[in-house]
């Protein structure tokens, strides 16, 4: 009984929770991009780097979760392979934005040291 309630609903959470993260990466990515194009006009620096990285880190948090929760409805080893793949590679993309986050992060902060002693 359980079992077939969980097998009727997860499939639409895990798609809606997909959606969200890639309504959070789309958004994320044009909100980047307009505060490009606004930093081309008006010459003002804005850390667009760091706004897009955040946002695809965060969309792929989502997508990260909704592999996880399509454990739950493995019927066998090959489909546990391939979402134990693709989990792994996006547990690798994440770390690889989070790394470009900090490398980032530290260049901010020396750039702003170097322009306060002017």
């Amino acid at each position: 009984m359980l079992e077939h309630i969980i097998a009727s609903i997860l499939p639409e959470i895990i798609s809606f929770i997909e959606i969200i993260g890639i309504l959070v990466i789309s958004f994320g990515a044009c909100k980047a991009f307009c505060k490009y194009v606004l930093a081309i006009f008006t010459n003002q620096r804005y850390h667009i780097k760091i706004e897009l990285a955040n946002a695809l880190a965060l969309g792929l948090e989502f997508k990260m979760g909704a592999e996880i929760l399509k454990t739950v409805l493995v019927r066998n080893f090959e489909e546990i392979y391939i979402l134990g793949a693709i989990i792994l590679l996006r547990a690798i993309l994440s770390f690889m934005i989070q790394y470009e986050l900090a490398q980032e992060a530290k260049h901010g902060i020396k750039e702003e040291a170097s322009s306060n002693n002017y």
